[in-house]
């Protein structure tokens, strides 16, 4: 069992900067590729990054893709997600996840093993 705690979320002004933390439970965070997903009202979830387990691999949404960086600390059992030059198409609910599969397997959703409460990233014009 793994348990997500998100953290880092607000309300920024567009050309902002947020750094989003995930802390994870458990003994075995090296194991999971970590992601972010987002959801904005009235639309699905929809992926944002993930880090595979060693972080030295990522991929990133197209629609973030230069602005936003995935990472993780193995040692300290958490992932990072730092949003530069944040827009307001980028407000939604954040969410971590933890999955056993590959990065294509976070990237598609394949049916992610656990997620997080969500933060609530607000950006205004």
């Amino acid at each position: 069992q793994v348990q997500l705690v998100e953290s880092g979320g607000g309300l920024v002004q567009a050309g902002g900067s947020l750094r989003l933390s995930c802390a994870a439970s458990g003994r075995t965070f090296s194991a999971y590729t970590m992601g972010w997903f987002r959801q904005a009202p009235g639309k699905e979830r929809e992926f944002v990054a993930a880090v595979g387990w060693s972080g030295r691999n990522t991929n990133i949404a197209d629609s973030v893709k230069g602005r936003f960086t995935i990472s993780r600390d193995n040692a300290k059992n958490t992932v990072y997600l730092q949003m530069n030059n944040l827009k307001p198409e980028d407000t939604a609910a954040y969410y971590c996840a933890a999955d056993r599969r590959t990065i294509l397997g976070v990237v598609n959703n394949l049916g992610i093993d656990y997620w997080g409460q969500g933060t609530q990233v607000t950006v205004s014009s």
